[in-house]
């Protein structure tokens, strides 16, 4: 009797904690599905406590929107196709250059396009500069051969890119005529010519003006080359481009990215989010197509 009384209270000792490790298991995994975060990688062209500042209200906005913890996730240049590859962040924003790659390679797609706030004008488009410092005697792109040339990265978009394929097709190669380097940051390039480091550079329109207003440098000690008068408020020497478009990768979840959309379209331009993002708003996404033109030309000449 005593004997069958052990067997069944072991049996229910082991019953019991089987329940209850399934259980946490069980609870374990809902609350894994239920409450990870969503990785929204930036790209912290300006650096990571830069891009901290701007986006990280974003990211808090979306997780008050959507019902699901977003967080920021700066990224460098090169960091950002190994996020994408390893699926490492969900959501990416990034110039229109990484964006066309990123959609080419694993096949990231645009949910809207930013509606950039620049000197209190909303911008869905912006372009490059290219410029030397006054005095040099560097005022065509014929004077630039043979001199050091910097970029903010050969694979920046509006730092790099667009003066690349602007060079391209007036029959200068950037990467055999000129000695190219890399300043990592947009106001790295601009001191780097003003001091005489290099001959002359270019960064994505605005840098300069931008730059002016918070007392670095005046516009006036450079020289702009091939300097374009269309009307668009900030000096540039290329085309316009799309500007940066708020992408999703293939494996997020549709109905996430429908509330993303919604949340991102209904930002107004006086909300606290879109001052410390410096943008207006979102707008359906842009044609690409001219970026995917871009970087084909590059391509094919380097």
């Amino acid at each position: 009797m005593m004997s069958n009384f052990k067997k069944t209270s072991k049996g229910l000792s082991i019953f019991i904690i089987s329940f209850m490790v399934m259980g946490i298991v069980m609870a374990s995994g809902y609350s894994s599905s239920a409450w990870a975060a969503l990785k929204f990688g930036v790209l912290a062209k300006r650096g990571s406590a830069v891009a901290k500042k701007k986006w990280g209200p974003l990211a808090d906005y979306l997780t008050s929107q959507i019902g699901e913890k977003v967080v920021l996730v700066p990224l460098t240049f090169v960091g950002i196709e190994p996020a994408v590859k390893g699926k490492k962040i969900d959501y990416l924003l990034a110039n229109s250059g990484f964006f066309v790659e990123m959609n080419k390679k694993y096949g990231v797609f645009a949910l809207a396009t930013m509606l950039n706030k620049r000197q209190n004008q909303a911008l869905d488009r912006f372009g490059g500069v290219i410029f030397s410092k006054k005095g040099t005697g560097i005022k065509t792109l014929s004077d630039i051969k043979g001199k050091r040339f910097m970029c903010v990265k050969k694979t920046s978009f509006g730092g790099g890119q667009m003066a690349f394929r602007h060079m391209l097709e007036r029959g200068i190669n950037p990467f055999k005529d000129m000695r190219l380097l890399e300043g990592r940051k947009h106001d790295n390039v601009v001191f780097m010519v003003l001091k005489g480091k290099v001959d002359a550079g270019t960064v994505r329109s605005d840098t300069l003006e931008r730059m002016e207003a918070e007392g670095k440098i005046k516009m006036n000690d450079f020289f702009i080359i091939d300097k374009v008068d269309d009307g668009f408020p900030f000096v540039h020497s290329t085309i316009l481009y799309p500007e940066w478009p708020f992408a999703a990768l293939k494996h997020t979840a549709k109905e996430t990215n429908q509330k993303i959309k919604k949340a991102l379209m209904s930002i107004k331009p006086n909300d606290p989010v879109a001052a410390s993002g410096k943008f207006v708003g979102w707008i359906e996404p842009l044609d690409y197509t001219p970026v995917a033109q871009c970087l084909d030309i590059i391509k094919n000449n380097i």
